[in-house]
């Protein structure tokens, strides 16, 4: 039982750390280039505005990382609680860890598969110069970005270098968001494995 609330020290720290790091991730992806103008011109992608990885993977796998970790230390009202009671807890903020790394890591996904927002030349054969903001990855016919790297600097005209920050940021989120599921994975395993032991001990 005593390795099993220290796995949870353990495993709420670590899942604390990864929290805050995905909304500092989610952060940045707000400020391109480090520059507020252009979210305070609504040019920021619809994925980043979305903030999965400030309130799914960043608040609250927080708020799971804290109960987990005060079920392991047994602190404040966990204290003196049963194995039932601490089970039930665990769970439930394991739960609520899993969603919220879920949400990140599937709008990571969906992201570095639409590609950044940016703004691209649509110029036509009546048109010699038409600039507008979309996603010009989108729709992107016979070529991937991802592996064509002769488009990161050709299509996006701003911000600048657009596709390596919303590509380096959001696979960030992606691996982070896996790291989080992998974590809770983990911890549903020891909450088990706690209870088994508990069961084992009073008999």
């Amino acid at each position: 039982m005593a390795c099993s609330r220290t796995c949870s020290r353990i495993l709420g720290l670590s899942l604390g750390t990864t929290a805050l790091f995905a909304a500092g991730a989610n952060m940045v992806l707000l400020f391109p280039n480090w520059d507020v103008t252009y979210l305070l011109r609504g040019l920021i992608g619809k994925h980043a505005m979305l903030g999965s990885g400030l309130w799914g993977g960043g608040l609250m796998v927080l708020i799971a990382a804290i109960f987990i970790s005060l079920v392991g230390w047994r602190y404040g009202c966990f204290s003196r609680s049963g194995p039932c009671r601490s089970m039930l807890t665990a769970l439930l903020s394991s739960g609520l860890a899993l969603l919220g790394a879920l949400i990140c890591f599937i709008t990571s996904g969906v992201a570095l598969k639409d590609g950044p927002f940016c703004m691209f030349n649509v110029s036509s054969c009546n048109q010699t110069q038409a600039w507008k903001y979309g996603y010009p990855f989108k729709d992107l016919q016979n070529r991937n970005y991802l592996y064509d790297h002769s488009l990161w600097n050709s299509v996006c005209l701003e911000p600048f270098k657009a596709v390596i920050w919303h590509v380096s940021f959001f696979s960030a989120l992606l691996c982070i968001s896996l790291l989080q599921i992998l974590l809770v994975v983990i911890h549903f395993f020891n909450t088990f494995l706690g209870l088994f032991c508990s069961f084992c001990e009073k008999s």
